[in-house]
């Protein structure tokens, strides 16, 4: 007997058991929500239940993926989505967008910042733009700096932190530089790389230090069963 053959469309039960492991929010009020603001728009079957097809799948997985890491508004998602000006349900997965840069108003929707509130980052150096627009590695800085400002942590409280990320990208540089010098084909790849890898490490090592320094001030890990306070 000849196996079953795997069928094309997936129910929204379905794709809920496939998403929830990565996704452990992620419901049918919730994709319904992005149907209606037009993100998806999955098939229907004669009884008008919807049908997700592996297309709408991966774009839901992108979708929950730039709000939960990245904390993009769904209008800036979707403009994303259509720019790729190919058909949602037949792209293949892995080929969505990078995410596109922001311009300041989209940063400051996605971050909840105001106009002075970011000028004064940007003052401080701790907040980039290029070419007029904003990088991912601005927004997670916005957003890192909201967190902290919860805690009464200011803007100038943080020159120390922007120094320290200098001092440790020179460190970088200078690890890099002899295979930058090579001159040789694929140096500037090979010294990104390694460059990456490094500052990983890097940033291994100095959450580590915090650890330790956050013990010896008496700030460790409550143990089990310990009372917090």
């Amino acid at each position: 007997m000849s196996a079953e053959p795997a069928r094309a469309y997936l129910g929204i039960g379905e794709v809920l058991a496939q998403l929830q492991a990565e996704f452990p929010d992620v419901s049918v009020s919730k994709i319904r929500v992005l149907e209606n603001a037009g993100l998806i728009q999955p098939a229907r079957s004669p009884s008008k239940y919807r049908k997700f097809s592996p297309g709408d799948v991966e774009r839901l997985r992108y979708i929950l993926t730039a709000q939960r890491d990245q904390y993009l508004p769904l209008r800036v998602i979707k403009d994303q989505l259509d720019a790729g000006g190919q058909d949602r349900s037949e792209r293949p997965a892995g080929r969505y967008p990078a995410p596109a840069p922001l311009t300041r108003r989209e940063l400051l929707e996605a971050t909840g910042l105001d106009e002075a509130r970011l000028a004064e980052l940007e003052d401080f150096g701790l907040v980039r733009r290029s070419g007029g627009r904003y990088g991912p590695e601005a927004l997670a800085a916005a957003r890192a700096i909201v967190a902290l400002g919860g805690y009464g942590v200011q803007a100038r409280h943080l020159r120390v932190l922007r120094a320290s990320a200098e001092r440790e990208t020179a460190l970088i540089e200078q690890v890099v530089a002899p295979i930058l010098r090579q001159r040789s084909d694929g140096a500037r790849d090979r010294a990104t790389r390694s460059a990456r890898e490094i500052a990983a490490v890097t940033l291994q090592l100095h959450a580590a230090l915090i650890e330790a320094a956050l013990a010896d001030a008496g700030f460790g890990e409550p143990r089990p069963g310990q009372p917090d306070g």
